[in-house]
């Protein structure tokens, strides 16, 4: 267990939320370790603040059981994670959304949809009363639609760029999605000097911009 050597624990995700995330906390006074070893997937000294550099979707998973007190995620992991995690502050960066998409020529009803976002999609099917074979992809969405593996996707979207380059089609906005500062419910409570105050810097600082991808 490594909670006990250090004062904090953050998780952040590999990639642009990364810096995102690091920024924001350091922006808003966290005295967070310097990243020496871009190799290193934990950086900090024992008695400070550490941090787990993870994959996206690992995030809530780390902060929801307790190895991370707080972590950096975007809206859409949350929304499918399904975990139990206070959410106190939307950090309005890294925006984007999650939309269905499909090819041009593809017409009638949606039979089958192929997405990394398998729970989020079945509640979404269940909450319009349509019913449809769900395929959970690792990666490269898109071309399932290209290649008829499936009727529709659903994934992220940023500018639609990739989307435009593949011939695909973006035909609805299904959720909308920034970067989210989470908390593991007991840290909350057990480390409340260091949290609350972060809490709200991190909610000062998040009301002088505007949403940004």
């Amino acid at each position: 267990m490594i909670r006990g050597r250090f004062a904090l624990v953050v998780a952040l995700p590999k990639g642009r939320n990364f810096a995102d995330g690091y920024r924001a906390l350091a922006e808003a006074g966290l005295e967070l370790p310097t990243i020496q070893n871009e190799r290193a997937l934990l950086h900090g000294q024992e008695g400070g603040i550490a941090i787990l550099e993870l994959r996206n979707h690992d995030v809530p998973i780390y902060v929801d059981l307790g190895i991370a007190d707080v972590g950096v995620v975007g809206n859409d992991v949350l929304l499918e994670s399904g975990r139990d995690v206070y959410e106190p502050v939307d950090l309005r960066t890294g925006a984007c959304r999650l939309s269905l998409i499909r090819h041009p020529s593809a017409v009638g009803p949606i039979r089958r949809v192929a997405t990394k976002y398998a729970s989020f999609t079945a509640k979404v099917l269940r909450e319009r009363g349509l019913v449809a074979d769900i395929i959970e992809l690792a990666g490269n969405v898109e071309l399932a639609a290209i290649t008829g593996l499936a009727d529709a996707v659903v994934d992220v979207v940023q500018t639609g760029a990739t989307l435009r380059a593949a011939g695909l089609v973006e035909t609805e906005v299904l959720a909308h999605s920034t970067a989210r500062f989470i908390v593991n419910r007991q840290s909350l409570k057990l480390k409340r000097e260091i949290l609350r105050p972060l809490i709200e810097r991190l909610r000062e600082n998040a009301l002088r911009q505007e949403p940004h991808s």
